[in-house]
């Protein structure tokens, strides 16, 4: 079994569910008292979300490439990002660590394109919606169409995402405003959903959605146990 090294903290809420997957998963997969072997290095969020508002992504690249160095040294075996906002910043880790870097967008597209879909909706924070790091290697490297919602519905996704989501706040009205823009998203001919922010699952579940919904810290977690088995012996 590899080591999973895990960078955290954005938030810690999501970061919560990555422990509690990956761990259920590797129990399923092996049995008994088996759990993942796993490193974890946190942020304060706080200090990411003001470089993020303030466009200073070099300075949060050099805070998670630190992180993402002392995981290494720790003995993880590969890097888990727990975020998909903060992968904007996956070439300034990679240029500076030894060992791979399992991103999220690949493990959602596979499940994408194994799905025999071609046509996705995308939600996110602002950054993951508007910026190219995502919706670009969706589109260059895998030849999916993506549709965002419209400038005001993304507003709506990414202030519930930073003001309720990230502080634990579970709230109706939103989770019907997302409905709602989900379902927008399939009449322009999305034929399935990517819950594209970790803390987006907090909200939206299965049944929410009348097309497949594609949950990104899910994927990404039990991808991650997946390539930590990958070499290991039966049993």
């Amino acid at each position: 079994m590899k080591t999973i090294g895990l960078i955290g903290g954005m938030s810690w809420e999501s970061s919560i569910e990555y422990y509690r997957i990956i761990n259920e998963t590797a129990k399923e997969k092996l049995g008994g008292l088996h759990s993942a072997k796993s490193l974890m290095v946190t942020v304060d969020f706080a200090e990411i979300e003001k470089l993020q508002h303030e466009d200073r992504w070099d300075e949060a690249g050099h805070i998670l490439v630190k992180c993402a160095q002392d995981l290494e040294r720790g003995g993880a075996d590969f890097i888990v990002l727990c975020t998909n906002t903060m992968h904007k910043l996956a070439d300034q880790i990679t240029a500076n660590v030894n060992i791979p870097f399992l991103h999220i967008a690949d493990a959602t597209a596979e499940k994408i394109v194994a799905a025999g879909m071609h046509r996705i909706g995308l939600l996110g924070t602002r950054f993951t919606m508007e910026h190219d790091f995502y919706k670009g290697r969706l589109i260059n490297d895998y030849g999916l169409e993506v549709v965002i919602p419209n400038e005001s519905d993304r507003a709506i996704v990414h202030r519930v995402i930073y003001e309720e989501l990230v502080l634990g706040k579970i709230m109706e009205a939103s989770r019907e405003e997302y409905k709602r823009i989900m379902n927008d998203l399939l009449s322009q001919g999305a034929q399935g959903i990517i819950l594209g922010c970790t803390e987006i699952e907090l909200l939206i579940k299965e049944g929410d959605c009348n097309a497949p919904l594609f949950p990104t810290t899910r994927i990404h977690a039990v991808a991650a146990v997946e390539k930590s088995l990958a070499d290991a012996p039966k049993v």
